[in-house]
């Protein structure tokens, strides 16, 4: 059975290992600590835990599975997923041996549910387009696509309703 709850201090450690699984790169993909603390990326991760940042972890059984997160950016400090400064980016990342188990749809739906009880009006993310996978259970999910960042997909599920 898979059960979400929210980050505690305590979960931060899995939560930077999650940050680092998230970054789809096929080869090459530097230390954790490094890509983590690398300057496009250091901004999803420092000062964790200010206003508007929010994180779900998913257990099964007593062991981490996965999280989710989000965190607001602005125009000034924009993620690979930006849209505006009213709108969350969200991350995901599963364990791989805890993939295809349902966990990533568990979690995903119930980070978009936080968004949507904190007052958000939308989400989004950034994707790598050749993570099929990722960009099929986000077009499931309602994420329509929305911009190109780099070489990333950016896309934006509104969830007003």
């Amino acid at each position: 059975m898979i059960h979400i709850r929210p980050v505690e201090p305590q979960d931060y450690d899995f939560l930077l290992d999650m940050h680092y699984e998230s970054i789809h790169m096929e080869q090459g993909k530097p230390p954790r600590d490094e890509l983590l603390n690398s300057p496009a990326i250091r901004k999803y991760n420092e000062n964790w835990g200010r206003p508007g940042d929010r994180a779900l972890i998913a257990l099964i059984g007593n062991i981490p599975a996965g999280a989710a997160w989000y965190r607001l950016f602005n125009e000034t400090n924009q993620g690979y997923g930006y849209v505006n400064a009213q709108t969350p980016e969200l991350g995901i990342a599963i364990r791989p041996d805890f993939r295809h188990q349902g966990v990533g749809v568990r979690l995903m739906e119930e980070i978009i549910n936080q968004a949507r009880s904190d007052g958000y009006s939308a989400v989004s993310l950034s994707v790598d387009p050749e993570n099929q996978a990722a960009v099929r259970l986000y077009g499931k999910l309602g994420f329509q696509f929305y911009g190109i960042a780099g070489t990333s997909w950016t896309m934006k599920l509104d969830i007003t309703n």
